[in-house]
This record gives C-alpha cells, structure tokens and sequence, in this order.
C-alpha cells in the first residue's frame, strides 16, 4: 500500500500584526499556556492578566514594528520560504508549517494534511534543544489535535537536533563569513533562557541538574532531556567547528521575564563584563533560533548592540540565523529523511574526547 507522507515543520508563533490588540491576543495564548508558566492556575490567571496583559502588549507591539517587514513577522517569512524550498526537494512529501501559537495554527495545518491523503505525518519541531516548553508543548498539541479526528494518523517525532552535524554546519556556514568580516574579540552564544525550575523538573534524579557543578559537562540519563545542558553541547560543537578558541568564546542565555531564577549567565548582564575584559568587538550567534525573530533581530541586534556600546563596546554584531539558507534546508531534508522507512544513520556531532567544557552549576 502506498502510504501518503506529510512533513509538518512547527515553530513557536508570532502575532497577526505588530499591533497590541494582535500581540495581547497572541500572549494570552502563548503564556497561558501551561508548560510555559509552569504555575497554579489561578496564580497564572492572576499574573496574565493583572500584571502581563495589561501593560506588556503595547510594549512588544513597539518592538515588533521595528523589525516587521513587508511580508509581515520575519518568523513566519522565513518559516514559508524554508516550507516551500523543503517541498521542492522533498516533493513526494506534503510540507506544511505551523505555529504553536498564533496562524497558521497546528489545527488547520493538520486538516490539510489529511485532505492531501496523508496517514502518516513526520512532525519536525524547528527548536535544536528540548524543552517542555517549547518542543514538549508543540508535540503535546499535535497529539491532542490528531486525536480529535475519527482517523488518527500515524504520528513520527524527529527528536532535538542540537547535536546533529547537519544543523552545526549550518549554523556554521551562516556564521563563517560574519566572523571573518568582524574578526571579534570574542563569540557570544546567546540563547533563550528559561526558569531554573524547568531544569530541575527535566531531571529524574532530583539530584543533578543545577545541583552539581558540571551537570552540563556530559549530557546522560539525568540530563539528557535537560535545556541547559543541550544549548552547552551546541556551543561547544559550534566553537569546534569554527575554530574558536576556548576562551574566545562563552555562553549566554536572554529573554528571562518575570522574578524568579532564571539560567545563568544572562545575557544582558555579561555585556558589560565582557567590555571590562578587554573585549571591543563582540559577534553573538543564537543557535536556539532558526528563524531570525524579535529576540535575534530586536532584543540582540538593536538593544543588545545599545548597551554593548553604552558600556564602551565599539562594536556588536548579530549572526543572521538559518532562516532558509540553503545548508539549513539540506539538514531539514535530512533530518525528516532519517525517520521515513529506510532513513539513513542520524549525523551526531561529537567531540575528540566526547566530554564537553565544565560548566558550573551556578554560572
């Protein structure tokens, strides 16, 4: 029997239009959401919409206009245009995209995989690193959508890519020619951070995530599912693979919201350590993101680039992410090749003694 394949590429969200009615909307769905305030309800109730909806979407409203583009959200841009290339090389496959939040929704993406004849749909979460948050609550909506329907289809997960070779060299081919037109003194990994109680929640030792000083050193059966310690082993394979000296290069997370202990270092308050250091020229790659969006272009490229400067930085520059670039869809085609009948050997990449750089709990 010929079975009809679907590839369904899914990516966080972004607001209808950078506008606050369109933004409040977007984060009531997107922080309502369960996984990502990992709180009682009726305190997530309260902090939504006592504290967050009230005052928040006008201010993002402002930061989305200034990167809005012609074709609207750069996230959803670059999500259409990696679809439409990944359907051309893949054309016996019918490519979809959807947004865990916001259009084009999981829902309506499923209902047109099903009137293409598709039983059997490969979903590929477009974040390298697992988190609940992101990639669990993506998973979890496919799964409770698919379940609405008479005919359930038989539902494929390609897992975290953090570690895949495809996904280091691309990142890598985007960054090359920016290192070698910047030459910086240094290389910051910036990615998305998240509460530490998530970290602590992915362990099922209770006993080694942020509780011991390497826990991110090796990735095993207590942190294999652990946020953290992934995004370390994406920037340790990222320096290798470019060359980057170990203390020419560090890691960063960015985005925290709210009062309670997010995973360090942050971002914003190691920019002004790095200009004590001696540091004038700073490149600042973010390989949690594939699609350049608000936190790359405007939280990095424009306010990160102020306070750089404001603490005597001369000069900060974004790496562009994978977008569609065209290394970056060769590993998306990989990648849903490997988990179709007959897939080729999954592409880890590894370091010479396989242990990565020790990295204290507390940093």
């Amino acid at each position: 029997m010929n079975q009809r394949i679907g590839l369904l590429l899914v990516n966080l969200g972004t607001p209808d239009a950078p506008r606050a009615p369109e933004v409040r909307r977007y984060l009531r769905q997107f922080l309502n959401d369960p996984r990502v305030i990992d709180i009682n309800p009726v305190g997530r109730w309260l902090l939504l919409n006592l504290i967050i909806l009230p005052f928040r979407p006008a201010k993002s409203a402002e930061a989305y206009t200034k990167i809005w583009g012609e074709r609207g959200s750069p996230l959803l841009m670059h999500g259409q245009d990696l679809r439409k290339a990944v359907a051309e090389r893949m054309p016996t496959l019918e490519v979809e995209l959807a947004m865990r939040y916001g259009n084009p929704d999981i829902a309506a993406a499923l209902d047109r995989l099903h009137d293409a004849g598709c039983d059997h749909i490969v979903v590929l979460p477009l974040y390298p690193q697992y988190a609940a948050s992101s990639t669990g609550s993506s998973v979890e909506l496919v799964y409770r959508e698919a379940a609405q329907r008479w005919n359930t289809p038989f539902i494929t997960v390609v897992p975290p890519f953090y570690d895949d070779l495809r996904f280091i060299e691309a990142f890598a081919q985007v960054a090359q020619p920016v290192l070698d037109d910047l030459s910086p003194d240094h290389v910051l990994m910036s990615f998305h951070g998240l509460p530490e109680r998530h970290m602590h929640k992915s362990d099922p030792s209770g006993a080694h995530c942020l509780k011991v000083d390497d826990c991110c050193s090796t990735i095993g059966p207590h942190n294999r599912n652990c946020y953290r310690a992934q995004c370390y082993a994406t920037a340790h394979s990222l320096a290798g693979r470019l060359g980057i000296e170990a203390d020419a290069w560090s890691v960063g997370f960015q985005s925290r919201l709210g009062r309670t202990p997010w995973i360090k270092p942050y971002t914003d308050e190691m920019l002004p350590k790095l200009v004590e250091r001696g540091v004038h020229k700073l490149a600042v790659m973010c390989p949690a993101f594939v699609a350049d969006c608000l936190e790359t272009l405007e939280e990095i490229g424009m306010r990160a680039e102020e306070d750089f400067k404001a603490a005597g930085g001369k000069q900060l520059v974004l790496v562009p992410s994978l977008n569609s670039h065209p290394a970056w869809v060769d590993a998306v085609v990989g990648l849903a090749q490997e988990v179709l009948p007959e897939g080729p050997r999954r592409q880890v990449a590894r370091t010479n003694s396989g242990r990565l750089p020790v990295v204290p709990a507390d940093s």
